[in-house]
């Protein structure tokens, strides 16, 4: 399987200052697990699972919660006591003693800072992404389409052909939509569906519109595009609610698949440095998270934020936010108001691009939720989804003790909506590697508008919260590539770096702003006694260890 996840990071090799080169992850790669070293008298106690559910006898190697005892982290600064509950009890200079003789010893290497989190990724999409073909770095054309053909070929009795990853912006040879006379025949017949990397578009070959079905007379949908061509017949192309029809359509994979995916993922996130992660991702996925944690098996904290289309069911059931565990919790409801810069459907306030949700229900999605004490996450990218997305909130000012509303992305807000932000109590859900990719669309797309987009030091310089992550798979997950982003490499672009951040608003936007978005900043976020032990090492800006409850989920160092 080819590498899923790509993310960028400064060439080592190149003098220019916006030089970047792509790294890729891959979650199915088949490491030997690797610890830190430990004292003679401790038993190494690994999160990281051995074996991935399946249905068809496979296990997981439950988290050691029976039997804790008291743990040294030393070699790192600060050196960090943990005791038989998971929590700090005491870090620097105390932590020796507080620790107390028996306390196992685990040495490890770098700068201790809180876990660091992931405020909005995909995990579904990055499990099933895993199991169709990766177009993510395809330069040209027929370098996309090539892949996509090996992968059928491969496949031949798969009903479906999917893939994802694609961007049209990067290739060399021809930078058009793709369409379906592209697709057909190269699956033998079978329908194919090519998600773009932004997952708001896809290519759908003929037989897959058929299956949807899609035709000639196929009204577009409210807040969905279908491409046509002059005669009025589907190009192929599908955008917003057209994609998502058409990728309901695809049959799911089935449950010892998903999980075994997925799991993968979780164990590839903790390598990343991560500790936490907030999905916006589809019931199926939720029930695949239960079923690992069930089995003890989560390497990491879940946050699940359900579909809009799930409300009337959580109302009935009387979910709120906060429903779960330290472990896997609920929290908002996902809505979408516009589309994404990539595909060309954020919604502008000169009136450009799609509207997904109508004002008028938006606004009653933003009243349910806070009368029946859920949080809202709202995908607002261009100035004028932002701008209706802070008008939707302001009157639930306050709305209960845990309202947490957040506004997802805000890419291009306009500078005289940056305030409200803090006025209202709304959290700026954004994904800092997002303006390296998007750089260049953006200055032909928002001209004259990009002096407050990706706007991190303008947002907390009028005292908005922030809460970073990745929008993984669409960026690559690495917090430490997020916090490149949003601090230094501005400077180097020479692109509006007066809108960056420090390294340490950074850093606490992917910790102390994650735990704040998901109301767990009681017990996450900070390095101090009586919190939960959660901890990412740091050394030569790379990742050295990840700490999960006290226990070691990742580590760099062999035994």
């Amino acid at each position: 399987m080819a590498p899923f996840w790509t993310g960028w990071r400064r060439s080592s090799t190149s003098s220019s200052p916006n030089a970047v080169a792509s790294r890729t992850w891959n979650p199915n790669e088949q490491r030997r697990p690797r610890s830190c070293r430990a004292s003679a008298r401790s038993p190494q106690r690994w999160l990281v699972p051995s074996c991935p559910p399946a249905q068809n006898g496979g296990t997981v190697t439950p988290r050691r919660e029976d039997a804790r005892r008291p743990t040294l982290f030393a070699g790192c600064v600060p050196e960090v006591a943990v005791g038989a509950d998971g929590r700090i009890a005491a870090t620097g200079p105390a932590a020796r003693a507080a620790a107390g003789r028996d306390a196992d010893v685990l040495t490890l290497r770098g700068r201790a800072h809180p876990g660091l989190g992931d405020a909005h990724l995909h995990l579904e999409w990055l499990a099933r992404s895993a199991l169709g073909a990766d177009l993510t770095g395809a330069g040209t054309r027929r370098e996309a389409l090539a892949r996509v053909s090996d992968f059928a070929r491969r496949r031949p009795q798969a009903p479906w052909i999917t893939g994802s990853g694609w961007c049209n912006d990067d290739w060399s040879d021809d930078a058009g939509a793709l369409t379906r006379g592209e697709l057909d025949g190269m699956a033998g017949g079978r329908p194919v569906l090519l998600t773009r990397k932004d997952g708001h578009s896809a290519c759908l070959s003929s037989a897959a519109l058929a299956a949807v079905p899609i035709t000639r007379e196929t009204p577009d949908l409210p807040g969905g595009v279908v491409d046509r061509d002059s005669a009025g017949e589907p190009t192929g192309m599908v955008r917003e609610e057209a994609c998502n029809l058409a990728q309901r359509a695809v049959p799911p994979p089935g449950d010892a698949d998903l999980d075994t995916a997925l799991l993968t993922v979780l164990q590839r996130l903790t390598q990343a440095g991560l500790t936490a992660v907030h999905a916006m991702d589809q019931p199926g996925l939720f029930r695949s998270l239960q079923r690992l944690h069930q089995a003890r098996g989560l390497p990491l904290r879940v946050v699940w934020n359900l579909p809009v289309a799930e409300l009337a069911a959580a109302e009935a059931l009387g979910v709120t936010s906060g429903l779960g565990d330290d472990w896997l919790r609920v929290w908002g409801v996902k809505a979408f108001l516009d589309g994404s810069l990539g595909s060309r459907t954020a919604e502008m306030l000169d009136g450009s691009g799609v509207v997904v949700t109508p004002q008028e229900d938006l606004v009653d999605i933003v009243r349910r939720c806070a009368a029946g004490h859920l949080n809202v996450c709202l995908h607002a990218i261009g100035d004028g989804a932002v701008r209706r997305a802070l008008d939707a909130l302001e009157p639930l000012r306050g709305a209960w003790r845990l309202w947490r509303p957040r506004v997802e992305h805000a890419q291009c807000v306009d500078p005289a909506d940056i305030p409200r932000f803090a006025s209202i109590g709304v959290i700026a859900s954004m994904q800092p590697a997002h303006a390296i990719a998007d750089r260049a669309v953006a200055d032909v797309e928002w001209p004259g508008r990009t002096t407050s987009a990706y706007a991190w030091g303008a947002l907390e310089r009028s005292g908005a919260r922030l809460a970073f992550g990745s929008d993984a798979p669409v960026e690559d997950p690495s917090p430490l590539l997020g916090i490149e982003a949003a601090t230094t490499w501005r400077s180097r672009a020479d692109w509006h770096p007066e809108l960056a951040l420090t390294r340490a608003s950074a850093l606490r936007a992917y910790s102390r702003g994650v735990a704040y978005a998901a109301g767990m900043e009681a017990d996450l976020g900070a390095l101090r006694a009586g919190m939960l032990c959660d901890l990412t090492l740091i050394e030569d800006n790379a990742v050295t260890a990840t700490i999960v409850d006290g226990h070691v989920a990742w580590s760099s160092l062999s035994t």
